[in-house]
């Protein structure tokens, strides 16, 4: 059976959706933005478009009537509309969103639904929390689990060591939000920079420290199995370090606006980046302690005739995969859906989610 999506924002992550689902012969796609020039740049790529307004609640829900599924690619302040609106239009929702309080928002309406409410699909979360989940049941017992994740530039030259690869927004949101994570058995906020970390992977040194929503989920379903669950975002050495400057020392955390500024000012975005994935989770299997690591490694790619980013296709596969084992009737059709509850098997399977099996180590290694 196949489905009619509308996409809801025609940004970065919004084009690649849009890209995907029109390559696959099981579905139709429709990308709904404000911005006409965004809309543009669909209707170039041969993508039907429509101009909606997110402020317009009525608008809105009328403008996704029809449609078997919506997916916010919107910014995250707008999730509650949208996630509002698709229920109104009787239409299953997934969106991208790393914000807590708007997940939230979307789980209240996901109560009695007849429809599934997915949210924080994409990579981390999503993506992360499947990878997550698998690792943690090869072990009898769980004693840690750590995700680690980044979206980074190939050639970094600032001082930074960064290039703008996704949205402002969502970055500083994880830059400066308390974090979810597990600490001695028990469900807790954790400070964000903080347990900061040095590893390495083919021969270049990272950093990782907490941030914000990455970890989606995972917290509630592993509390009481886990002692330690956490979330940490990779960068490279030094990063951190000015981060800590900017947002204690010179107090922009109480201005967000400001930063956000001087990162779309200051920081280029890049094409040409990579997305590491580092899972590593400790316990015992069959009475031995063991560690057992996932290490997914994705560079930009060409699809459909176009080169686009790491971080774009890593996103757009994560919740295209989940999309696709709803709609083939794997997952719920009602309620809320959690990423854990995605089997990364099944998901690896789906049209999609072959596009993480390029970033397969394991694999990689295997051919070479």
């Amino acid at each position: 059976m196949s489905w009619n999506i509308c996409v809801v924002g025609a940004g970065k992550i919004g084009q690649m959706i849009a890209t995907l689902l029109k390559t696959s012969p099981n579905y139709s796609v429709t990308v709904a933005d404000h911005d006409l020039g965004g809309l543009g740049v669909l209707n170039r790529l041969g993508i039907t478009t429509k101009q909606i307004d997110a402020a317009d609640e009525t608008g809105l829900s009328e403008g996704l009537k029809g449609f078997d599924a919506v997916i916010s690619a919107a910014p995250f302040f707008l999730t509650p509309a949208i996630a509002k609106a698709a229920k109104s239009a009787g239409a299953h929702y997934f969106d991208l969103t790393e914000d807590i309080a708007a997940t939230n928002a979307v789980r209240e309406l996901a109560q009695d639904s007849e429809t599934a409410f997915m949210p924080q699909c994409g990579l981390a979360p999503g993506f992360v929390g499947i990878a997550g989940a698998a690792l943690a049941a090869e072990f009898d017992t769980l004693d840690s689990l750590h995700m680690r994740v980044g979206a980074l530039p190939l050639f970094p030259t600032n001082a930074l060591k960064y290039n703008l690869t996704w949205s402002t927004d969502g970055l500083i949101n994880e830059y400066c939000n308390p974090c979810d994570a597990i600490v001695n058995g028990n469900r807790v906020k954790t400070a964000p920079l903080e347990d900061h970390e040095i590893l390495g992977h083919d021969g270049v040194e990272y950093e990782c420290f907490n941030t914000s929503g990455g970890l989606g989920t995972l917290p509630e379903t592993l509390e009481g199995r886990a002692q330690a669950v956490s979330y940490r975002s990779i960068r490279y050495p030094g990063h951190r370090d000015i981060l800590k400057l900017l947002l204690n020392d010179l107090k922009l955390e109480r201005r967000r606006d400001l930063l956000k500024e001087i990162f779309e000012t200051a920081l280029p975005r890049t094409d040409q980046d990579v997305v590491l994935v580092y899972c590593t989770a400790k316990g015992l299997i069959k009475g031995q302690f063991r560690e057992k690591s996932l290490v997914n490694k994705s560079f930009s790619r060409d699809v459909d005739g176009q080169v686009w980013s790491a971080i774009q296709i890593t996103t757009a596969a994560g919740v295209l995969g989940v999309v696709d084992l709803m709609r083939s009737g794997v997952l719920p059709s009602s309620g809320f859906v959690r990423q854990e509850q995605v089997k990364l098997a099944d998901f690896l399977e789906t049209e999609f989610g072959r596009l993480y099996r390029a970033g397969d180590v394991t694999e990689q290694k295997k051919a070479a």
